[in-house]
């Protein structure tokens, strides 16, 4: 059966494609993110505790190329096979280059609850493929429009380094990592305990908006619809090879691989809205979130678990 977390996410989208009156209040889904994004920082932070070192530059050197190969892979596939405009084929690329938290965080319960090792680094993963996927998207971008898009970089990295999502995330692992499980467990424990409830109710409301960009069915996007069933597998090889190459442990390198072929839905939208605002994000969410997510979290993470087993036996 899928993980318990994962039925939340069915539970959210089939009452979202029944036209079910539930809802999450946006307040309600505010506070749920945030809880998220800085729990995932703690327990990374807290895993950090006591094993930072020089170690590990090469290992997010590593995964940072990796966020910013990938658009970089997708931009001339977006224009010239699924026909988007370049505005939208670079927002499209960040959003692939990019991460998905929720994925993340899925694929760390995954990890934890079969008890696959994980490097206390892997959190950074996610602020390491965030970064250069979207400065990379819209470097391609000004290329193809020139001049008139160089306004599109100013205050880009304010923008980016600073949405919430980073800052939870980032202040999480600093605040984590500096007293550890044990001296700050007063407040970590609460938050930490609470993870998998969170996730819980952050997946039902993912679905809900899942079912939101599904209705109705945009047949006409069959190009698109496509892509974002087509690309998440292939990314995932690209994301597995590079974590084999790094020596990763079983889980570390599940996440790495759940990573590359996820797609961002919360700070490559804000970021996409600023630096390109000619692009149509309501694409990028049909793809990210109506697609590309389900896809992962219902049967990509098992697969990519169930390959990672084959290649270590």
């Amino acid at each position: 059966m899928p993980d318990i977390v994962v039925m939340f996410f069915l539970l959210g989208l089939l009452a979202g494609l029944v036209k079910s009156d539930l809802t999450i209040p946006k307040a309600a889904y505010d506070t749920l993110s945030l809880l998220l994004m800085l729990t995932i920082g703690l327990k990374g932070g807290m895993a950090l505790y006591g094993n930072l070192g020089w170690s590990i530059v090469p290992e997010l050197a590593a995964v940072a190329a990796l966020g910013a190969v990938i658009p970089l892979a997708l931009m001339p596939v977006l224009r010239r096979l699924v026909r988007l405009s370049a505005a939208d084929s670079a927002s499209l690329a960040a959003h692939y280059g990019s991460v998905s938290a929720g994925t993340f965080a899925v694929a760390l319960a995954f990890a934890e609850g079969r008890g696959l090792p994980i490097g206390a680094e892997v959190t950074l993963y996610l602020v390491m493929m965030e970064l250069p996927a979207i400065m990379v998207a819209i470097a391609l971008y000004r290329r193809y429009r020139g001049a008139e898009a160089a306004a599109a970089m100013q205050g880009l990295w304010h923008e980016t380094l600073t949405n919430r999502g980073v800052i939870l995330l980032a202040g999480g692992v600093v605040i984590g990592a500096m007293y550890g499980p044990m001296e700050g467990a007063n407040v970590t424990d609460l938050l930490t305990g609470a993870f998998h409830a969170v996730l819980a109710i952050f997946l039902l409301e993912m679905g809900l908006t899942a079912a939101e960009t599904l209705r109705p069915l945009p047949w006409r996007l069959w190009r698109l619809l496509t892509f974002a069933l087509v690309a998440p597998p292939l990314l995932a090889l690209a994301g597995l090879g590079v974590g084999l190459a790094l020596g990763l442990p079983a889980g570390s390198l599940l996440i790495l691989t759940a990573l590359a072929a996820s797609a961002s839905y919360i700070a490559a939208p804000a970021a996409m809205r600023t630096a390109i605002p000619e692009a149509n994000i309501g694409l990028a969410m049909l793809a990210a979130l109506g697609f590309t997510f389900p896809l992962n979290v219902i049967v990509g993470i098992p697969l990519y678990h169930q390959l990672i087993q084959w290649l270590a036996g």
